[in-house]
């Protein structure tokens, strides 16, 4: 049987093609996931969980041994390679929707007159516009910004729901001089706000759950084969005609009018290069058959370069899951105001729990990252031909050194916010977090954590002498909070060190003009130079909005699902 489409992967764009591409029946769809299904009214507990902390972490949802440099990686002088880091990347249905932190937000509408800027004519921001209201269900919010009749349910939470932490942030975003803003989805300024969630009943809405429901999958022109692992695409010429597959173990080849390649921002673009479409000497490195020289494919990755300030909570503080178990609940768009460079280029999160286990309860956070970042020199390689091979992926965080910038005075302005009347009062022992492989491991939901985090949560708990001591010896990494708010030098060795990406890998197969040598699809999704294949997913954006990017990518999917359709 030859398919109309075959989709590479099931994740938030994948699951927008399924239910768009199969609404007529005469389309036969295949969706190739590699991981699980979540099976409407009986996906697991961890992901229909308002708290995503433990999905997340869920070895059975993610490519567990991908991992990626963050720090910039110096070619010319391997001795100082940055260490690894894991980087979940999900693999699951419904991708990273159904282990993410649910938020919800679009960017400011002058991330999209950059992306027609850099060459995708037709992505502006009242082109886009459309396809993000078609995507949500907003449950709180009409008119001309918001959705009423979408696929995915929107919310934010009720100002008397949120948590003693929470509204001590709020009230201290106040005493800062911020402007408190109903709708984070509303005008695009500076402002705290309670997060916009995609979320209903104090459950998850991910894009499986919304686009690929009961209905859709009766669907008899849909396939969806879960377990299945896409090892290589299938060539007449420079004619895509399908992929080879292992499903459940066993070796199968579809072919399809259309192969579109949904796998998110790191294997897509090894997708293509494992099929010969790429930089030439990389290829020929590799001992890869040139198909098609195309030299954007994998460069230009990029993510939103984060760091953590974070605190000892007091108990009275603690969240106690009544009303709800989101652990941000609020955050704060801010403006940094160097020269050139456009407002609300900041982001802050209220973190009220740190994590699942009883450590966790005990920590508060203000997570800081560069909204609008200039850090563009990443990039995804092969580290062997082998479809079993994770590749090579180096974000080269902060390579930009406004970004790092940003995020020395972010940390100090956030530590005076920090230490601000009732929020000041319910916190104490703050210090600058590291994402570390110690914590990483620790945040794995298993017996052995809960033990270990339910005794050192009693030292947490003990005499602040003590506490302190713990923090220093055991928490942080080699910077005390004083030292980074008194040393220059400290802080930005402390960020160096800890910057982390937050999930947003994108930009690595970017849209853009035909004259554009990094180029890698048009606006369409389709890739230069090759027939019947596309890239649809967040991979093709020209440079990552001012957003999490999970919405921005079931826009985009929406917007070339319709221009597909059209023909």
């Amino acid at each position: 049987m030859i398919y109309d489409y075959i989709i590479v992967g099931g994740g938030s764009a994948g699951s927008v093609l399924a239910h768009r591409l199969s609404a007529s029946g005469s389309n036969r769809v295949l969706v190739c996931e590699a991981g699980p299904d979540t099976p409407p009214g009986d996906e697991p507990a961890e992901i229909k969980d308002s708290y995503p902390g433990t999905a997340y972490f869920d070895p059975r949802f993610h490519w567990t041994d991908l991992k990626v440099h963050t720090q910039v990686v110096p070619h010319n002088r391997p001795e100082e390679r940055p260490p690894l880091r894991k980087y979940e990347q999900a693999r699951v249905l419904g991708g990273g929707s159904s282990i993410n932190g649910q938020m919800a937000n679009r960017g400011a509408p002058t991330d999209f007159e950059e992306w027609v800027e850099r060459g995708a004519e037709g992505w502006g921001w009242d082109d886009v516009l459309p396809y993000f209201k078609k995507v949500e269900r907003d449950l709180d919010f009409d008119g001309p910004l918001h959705g009423k009749d979408g696929r995915i349910p929107v919310r934010r939470l009720k100002e008397e729901h949120l948590g003693p932490h929470a509204k001590a942030a709020c009230e201290a975003f106040k005493a800062a001089g911020f402007k408190y803003l109903p709708d984070q989805n509303g005008v695009f300024e500076d402002g705290y706000f309670s997060i916009t969630i995609s979320n209903q009943d104090e459950q998850r809405a991910s894009a499986a759950m919304g686009y690929l429901d009961r209905e859709t999958r009766k669907r008899a022109n849909l396939t969806i084969s879960t377990e299945t692992q896409v090892t290589g695409l299938l060539f007449e010429g420079l004619r895509c005609v399908g992929v080879k597959a292992l499903v459940r173990g066993q070796e199968q080849e579809f072919r399809a009018n259309e192969v579109l390649l949904s796998s998110g921002a790191i294997h897509s673009p090894a997708h293509l290069l494992r099929a010969g479409i790429g930089p030439v000497a990389h290829l020929r490195e590799m001992g890869v058959e040139v198909r098609h020289n195309l030299p954007g494919v994998g460069q230009g990755l990029m993510d939103h370069p984060a760091i953590s300030l974070s605190s000892h909570l007091k108990r009275s503080a603690r969240m106690d899951d009544v009303h709800t178990r989101r652990h941000i609940q609020v955050g704060l768009r801010y403006s940094s105001g160097l020269e050139g460079i456009p407002a609300g280029d900041m982001f802050a999160a209220a973190v009220s729990k740190s994590a699942w286990h009883a450590v966790g309860k005990q920590v508060a956070s203000f997570l800081i990252w560069v909204n609008k970042t200039y850090s563009e020199t990443g990039q995804v390689r092969l580290a062997s031909a082998d479809w079993r091979a994770e590749p090579v992926v180096e974000f080269n965080l902060l390579s930009d050194r406004r970004d790092l910038d940003r995020l020395m005075t972010g940390f100090r302005m956030m530590a005076a916010i920090q230490m601000t009347g009732e929020l000041g009062e319910l916190t104490s022992n703050h210090f600058p977090a590291s994402y570390s492989d110690r914590v990483r491991k620790l945040g794995v939901v298993n017996s052995k954590n809960r033990f270990l985090t339910s005794a050192i949560s009693l030292i947490m708990d003990g005499p602040e002498f003590i506490r302190r001591r713990f923090i220093e010896k055991y928490v942080i990494e080699g910077f005390t909070f004083d030292q980074v708010m008194t040393d220059d030098a400290a802080l930005e060795a402390f960020i160096r060190k800890a910057t982390i990406g937050i999930w947003h890998a994108s930009c690595s197969c970017r849209m853009g003009a035909d004259d554009d040598p990094r180029a890698v699809v048009d606006t369409q999704g389709r890739v230069r130079g090759v027939a019947g294949l596309r890239v649809v997913d967040a991979s093709i954006f020209p440079v990552v909005p001012c957003a999490n990017t999970n919405f921005p990518t079931l826009m985009a999917a929406e917007k070339i699902a319709d221009a597909i359709l059209a023909g």
